[in-house]
């Protein structure tokens, strides 16, 4: 084990998390691992995957994204931002509810978006792109659908038992949507160097991840102004998740992927939050070091 790998290593078990993750240089291609090819639940994460799919569809012409779509009060995925906080009827187009899915996680705007590009889409778009280990087969309703049926007839109540956590399909990555942070890194090292799409799309998607609200995750380990931080977050029962790219006024860019898992059942855990930052700033300064050294002459 390197010295950063054991960093990181403290990191997590400080935070009292299991942990994962990637990060790479976009533009060297130089690397940082921990367990970086373990299977991990994407939870919200996949949303980057959905969105990818909407530009090639769009860039295919199969549709515009500035189409309209109908967003009636009642059937909505549950989500407590977003559309589905909201009361009455909306109309929104494909462009909008991509910002909503991605800017605050909206459940809602995910499952109309993928309504109109399809889960098998979505997986000939992360196959295409070489994510080998990456696979959608939910929905975000049938998700949480199976994570109602696993908690039993106690509701959300029975999601602080230790015992009901541990028969929740939506937390086994071999029953559930799934990737590795380095099929991650390389998903956003492709995005930034407008691989996954046309260079339209590409900085349109780009626009959309560093438009993302929470920044108590891989943003808190960057509280620098001049230091622009994009990523989109993924939260289900004990597992945090957060997948972005970090980049410098130098020029450095750098995708990272951290997937965390908690033994324990709280919902807030501020410490499991902030060392998704802690470890993607430890894993990038490893790999900023030579151009640092370089910069100082050293």
């Amino acid at each position: 084990m390197t010295r950063t790998q054991d960093h990181i290593r403290t990191a997590f078990a400080d935070a009292a998390v299991t942990g994962w993750l990637h990060a790479c240089d976009i533009d060297t291609g130089a690397e940082v691992g921990f367990h970086p090819d373990h299977p991990v639940v994407t939870a919200s994460v996949h949303k980057l995957c959905l969105l990818v799919a909407l530009h090639q569809c769009a860039a295919q012409g199969d549709f515009e994204l500035t189409e309209q779509i109908e967003v009636p009060p009642t059937g909505r995925t549950f989500g407590l931002t977003g559309l589905g906080a909201m009361l009455d009827p909306a109309r929104v187009s494909l462009r909008d509810a991509a910002y909503l899915m991605m800017s605050v996680s909206d459940n809602i705007a995910a499952d109309l978006l993928l309504e109109r590009v399809g889960l098998d889409a979505v997986n000939r778009t992360t196959t295409q792109l070489g994510l080998s280990h990456t696979l959608a087969i939910h929905t975000f309703q049938q998700l949480l659908d199976t994570i109602k049926k696993d908690a039993g007839p106690s509701g959300t109540r029975a999601l602080t038992d230790p015992h009901t956590i541990t028969r929740l399909t939506a937390l086994d990555p071999a029953r559930t949507n799934r990737s590795t942070p380095r099929d991650m890194t390389r998903l956003l090292s492709c995005i930034w160097r407008d691989e996954a799409g046309t260079p339209d799309h590409g900085a349109a998607i780009r626009r959309l991840l560093g438009l993302q609200v929470w920044p108590h995750r891989l943003a808190s380990g960057f509280p620098f102004d001049d230091v622009h931080v994009a990523g989109k977050t993924g939260s289900l029962p004990t597992l945090r998740n957060e997948v972005g790219v970090v980049e410098y006024p130098d020029g450095g860019r750098y995708a990272v992927a951290v997937f965390t898992r908690a033994a324990n059942t709280a919902a807030t855990l501020p410490a499991a939050d902030a060392v998704i930052g802690t470890a993607a700033r430890i894993a990038v300064d490893a790999l900023r070091a030579p151009r640092t050294r370089r910069r100082s002459g050293a």
